[in-house]
This record gives structure tokens, C-alpha cells and sequence, in this order.
């Protein structure tokens, strides 16, 4: 740990507070010799670094990577690896050091003088200080870049109307990952199906569905939305409240009298919301219902919606539960 701060020094100080030292003054460390080798081998580290920080942001950037999150914590892992091996490099072959055993005491002028003439004389071995100044803050400035990246994760900063913009809009037929058209009376009571909005981006985060088919004597939905469900069947966004995960699981009891009623899961961080309900939340983080769509049946019995959401769609970050959706 010791040579690792040295190097540091070295790297950093060295240049700024190096001063000409006289013929008669008498040398704290011992003189070294050029390692121009060892220079190679911290700059081939340090750019090795630097290409795996950038490569972390592209994997972070990239949705389309399978197992994103391994390569993106190997990519991580090796460039905090080799900046490590750099400074193991520069601490044991650039950096000349000398072990002295005294007091700890107050520090004197004369104490800092030899302070700055240790950090000079340490550095005797480096012959390209600059270049080797300048690839390891790429390395850092790269390292930090991919460290702050997964904040924009946290949610949106400058734009955040397109959380408040849906497909759905009164007529817009529900379809599912084929496109077919929902018929109503392929709905099955206790099955879970996504859908998606008729030649729409299915993208946008207002787009995905979940439906699901009670009995209507089951559903307990809110005040003024008795037409919403026909025929017993609900649609509620596919976008957890919590964290913007997708809701993937549907629990129904399998021996009514002992286990809990159905519901709708995110299984990322099991958030539980009560389909019967309006979307409650029986379980888990989330700080809201999910939002609900009404539905109509058509002429030809087809699904489509009757409206727009009852709340805003997507995760409660910082105001967007205070806005309602828009189409």
C-alpha cells in the first residue's frame, strides 16, 4: 500500500514540486535507472483500462447484449484490475523508495524540504512522466464515466413527458405479441395474457397490458369504474409502480380457503397488487396502485379500450405520480 501512495506522488507531484538540487546535496533516496520496459507495460495497463470503462458504457448503452449485466460487471472487474496492476508496475519498478525508521514527531521546514527532495528523487526512473500522467487520468476520467452511467437508471432528469404519453386512447384495439386482435371470448377466467395497442410503439412504457378474466361478482374495482371491467375483464399496465420492472407473474390460489387471493406479481423486488381491486397494492415497495384501463367490448366482440389510464404509468419517481397520462 505503502509504494502504491509513493507512486502517486510520483505521478502527480512529482513534476510540480521538483526543484534543482545541488552538486553538494546529499541524496535521500538511492539513483535509479530508466525502466523505459516497465513504462510500456503501466501504459499498456492503463490504456487496457480505459478501453474496458468504455467498453462497460457501450454494454450499459447496448440493450441488445444478452447477459448485460455479467459483461457489464466483468468489463468493471478488469478495469479496476488493471489500473491496480499499474500502480503494483509503478510502485515496484518505476518508483525508487527508501525505508527509514523514525519517530513520528512534529514537522519542521527542514522535514518538508526533504519531503519534496524524496518525491523528486523518486521519480528519477521516469522518463515519460507526462505520457504517463496523461493515459492514467484517461483511465480514471473512463472508470468514472461507467461508474456515474447507471445513475440515468435512477430515472429521467430532463424530459420527463414521455412518461406521461400512452397509445391508448378510446377505440385503440388490444392485440397481443402477434398482433391478433383480443376477442373477448377468448379470454379465460384466471389467465394471464399481455397485450399491446393496435399499430402503436410497443416500446413506450404506457404501452404493455396485463389482462386478466374474473367473475364479475369477484371485482371490487373503485368508485366510477363499474364499466370498466365488461364481462368481468380487467387491463392494467404491465410497468410496476415501484422500479418500472414488468409484471410477469400471476398468482391465483389453488385451495381458496388457506391461500391468498389472486394477484398480480413484479417479480424483480415482489411488488403485489390485487387485480380485483384496481390494482392495489397488497404487498411489497410499491407506493402506488397500477394503473388501470378501461375496456369496451365491440360489435364483433373484440377488446378494445374505452379510454386512457387512470393514473400515470411507470415507476413513482419524484412528481410522476402528480401527473395523469396522456395520449
Amino acid at each position: 500500500m505503502t509504494r502504491w501512495v509513493i507512486a502517486l506522488l510520483v505521478l502527480v507531484l512529482g513534476r510540480f514540486r521538483r526543484r534543482p538540487r545541488l552538486d553538494s546535496e546529499a541524496r535521500i533516496v538511492p539513483a535509479g535507472t530508466p525502466d523505459r520496459r516497465a513504462e510500456n507495460v503501466v501504459l499498456l495497463l492503463f490504456a487496457c483500462a480505459t478501453l474496458c470503462a468504455a467498453a462497460s458504457l457501450f454494454v450499459y448503452a447496448w440493450d441488445a447484449i444478452p447477459n448485460q449485466t455479467q459483461f457489464l460487471g466483468l468489463a468493471l472487474g478488469l478495469a479496476f484490475a488493471f489500473v491496480s496492476a499499474a500502480c503494483i508496475v509503478i510502485g515496484r519498478r518505476l518508483v525508487v523508495t527508501e525505508e527509514l525508521e523514525e519517530d513520528y514527531g512534529t514537522t519542521h521546514p527542514e522535514e518538508e524540504e526533504a519531503l519534496d527532495q524524496l518525491v523528486a528523487e523518486g521519480g528519477d526512473r521516469f522518463t515519460r512522466k507526462r505520457l504517463l500522467i496523461v493515459a492514467g487520468a484517461g483511465a480514471g476520467t473512463a472508470i468514472g464515466a461507467a461508474l456515474l452511467a447507471p445513475v440515468a437508471s435512477l430515472g429521467p432528469v430532463f424530459d420527463v413527458s414521455s412518461l406521461y404519453r400512452t397509445p391508448w386512447r378510446r377505440g385503440v384495439r388490444l392485440v397481443d405479441e402477434a398482433g391478433r386482435v383480443f376477442l373477448a371470448d377468448d379470454v379465460e377466467e384466471e389467465t394471464f395474457y399481455t397485450a399491446y395497442p393496435e399499430h402503436a410503439d410497443r416500446e413506450q412504457m404506457g404501452a404493455p397490458l396485463v389482462v386478466v378474466r374474473f367473475k364479475p361478482a369477484e371485482l371490487q374495482l373503485p368508485e366510477g369504474r363499474a364499466m370498466w371491467a365488461p364481462d368481468g375483464i380487467v387491463a392494467y399496465s404491465k410497468i410496476c409502480t415501484h422500479a418500472g420492472c414488468a409484471i410477469t407473474l400471476y398468482r391465483k390460489p389453488t385451495f381458496a380457503p388457506v391461500e391468498p387471493k389472486p394477484a398480480l406479481i413484479c417479480p424483480c423486488h415482489y411488488s403485489t397488487f390485487d387485480a380485483t381491486k384496481g390494482g392495489e397494492v397488497l404487498f411489497g415497495p410499491a407506493g402506488r396502485p397500477l394503473p388501470q384501463l378501461p375496456l369496451a367490448i365491440d360489435g364483433s366482440g373484440e377488446l378494445r379500450a374505452a379510454g386512457n389510464f387512470s393514473g400515470a404509468v411507470g415507476p413513482s419517481w419524484w412528481g410522476v405520480r402528480n401527473h395523469g397520462p396522456r395520449s
